[in-house]
């Protein structure tokens, strides 16, 4: 598209939603503050684009998802007049290159060929794999290979299975061999030919493994990469129209923020992971919801906090009476932001209730997180003049931190270290200190 040809596309969107100029301008540059993404143009720019000048490469996606935002519906970037046609995006090779550097940049070069190996062993119980296997393995040799439906679910099945070992062994693990997926295999698998539904759902399955790769990142206490991924994550999601992780991705930046102690940025980005998903059903509803309580304790914001974590409990009541529609939020997950709640807003001893009850009803798969939050259970006990108690759940730390690879694990640990220093005289003290550093490596 020229200049000088008028973009019916957008104007016809632009004119649906009702907004004036100056409004479109405000809408593209909420989204931008939610990404990290400078805005700059004014209400000028609009009859620009009207028509036909394109905005910047960077901008683009910005504005989809202010118009699907207002929608309420996908808006792709042929839709809006950004794109020669369906399914093609003159952002996309930026996009694949700017993966392409991300992972390689991740992945150790020399453990490449042994990755790729031990991913595509485990993906061998994945019905029809060789096949699929054989076409994505062609796309190397020749990018217009045509894919389909099955290697999208293949892609689907190793993210999934990568999360699994994510869970129960800690980001460092796993994230080499996300990354090295993410170059082997998805990289590729953009780059090759197919439908433009086959397309998006590729988008959406790679934004996925990007959300998911940033969050081991942040695992391992690499945050800035972390954000490398997350962006590249809302990308892949807002090019495929893919709301859920498009705003799941919003609330893990929300997390890893609130982690960091940033909580009026925890709160912005939370507030944006709602906002991108207007119709969500319960469960939804206080996985978002019950982020938004964290981030707001963390402010300081009493009212808001707990407007909002009982606004969670009501959405996980109503969601535990139908069928798991997004299961990994539990009432586990739910009693953890109960306890962070209560603690950010100084009720030491609620917190610690919350969090022992979150402890019980947690599956017993999800190592890491028994070892982050049984450590925080036990320095609130310490807190509040429980030591031996707290020695007792630094004890069942240590039981589970020799299985774990994880940088926020090893915090928790040289917390207790840290913590522990002026009790050496107590015996229960005295020997978890020693234990821990028994262990190899605790201390690196």
């Amino acid at each position: 598209m020229t200049a000088r040809t008028p973009n019916v596309a957008l104007a016809a969107l632009f004119e649906e939603t009702g907004w004036s100029r100056g409004q479109f301008i405000r809408a593209i540059a909420r989204v931008g503050a939610e990404v990290g993404v400078p805005f700059t143009y004014d209400e000028s720019a609009v009859p620009h684009w009207l028509a036909g000048s394109l905005p910047r490469k960077p901008v683009r996606p910005l504005v989809l998802e202010a118009l699907a935002r207002r929608l309420g519906r996908p808006v792709s970037a042929y839709a809006a007049g950004f794109a020669h046609s369906p399914g093609v995006s003159d952002d996309e090779p930026d996009t694949l290159v700017g993966l392409l550097d991300l992972g390689s940049a991740d992945m150790d070069p020399s453990r490449r060929t042994v990755l790729g190996a031990g991913v595509f062993s485990a993906a061998a119980a994945i019905p029809g794999w060789p096949d699929v296997r054989d076409r994505l393995e062609r796309v190397h040799a020749d990018p217009h290979t045509r894919i389909g439906h099955a290697e999208v679910e293949a892609i689907i099945a190793m993210t999934e299975h990568i999360s699994e070992m994510d869970d129960k062994f800690g980001g460092r693990m796993a994230r080499p061999i996300a990354a090295a997926f993410l170059v082997n295999t998805i990289v590729p698998a953009l780059r090759a030919t197919a439908s433009e539904g086959v397309q998006n759902a590729l988008r959406s399955a790679a934004a996925d493994h990007c959300y998911l790769t940033g969050y081991m990142a942040m695992d391992e206490r690499k945050d800035g990469l972390a954000q490398q991924y997350y962006t590249k994550a809302l990308e892949l999601a807002g090019s495929a129209g893919d709301h859920l992780t498009y705003c799941t991705t919003l609330r893990g930046m929300s997390v890893q923020a609130v982690d960091l102690g940033h909580g009026p940025l925890a709160l912005r980005l939370a507030d944006a992971a709602a906002a991108a998903s207007p119709q969500a059903g319960p469960r939804m509803v206080a996985f978002l919801v019950g982020q938004q309580a964290h981030a707001a304790a963390q402010t300081g914001d009493r009212t808001g906090a707990l407007l909002r974590i009982q606004e969670a409990e009501r959405a996980m009541g109503k969601a535990e009476s139908r069928a798991k529609a997004f299961g990994s939020y539990d009432p586990s997950a739910l009693n953890y932001h109960v306890g962070q709640v209560r603690y950010e807003l100084g009720d030491v001893v609620g917190s610690i209730e919350s969090m022992e009850l979150a402890d019980r009803l947690r599956e017993p798969v999800f190592r890491r997180t028994r070892v982050r939050y049984n450590a925080m259970v036990a320095e609130r006990k310490l807190e509040v003049g429980r030591l031996e108690e707290a020695c007792v759940d630094w004890g069942r730390v240590l039981d589970d931190y020799p299985h774990v690879q994880s940088g926020r694990c090893d915090d928790r640990v040289r917390t207790m270290l840290s913590v522990l220093r002026p009790h050496r005289g107590n015996r229960h003290a005295r020997e978890v200190v020693e234990r821990a550093r028994s262990m190899a490596g605790v201390m690196g």
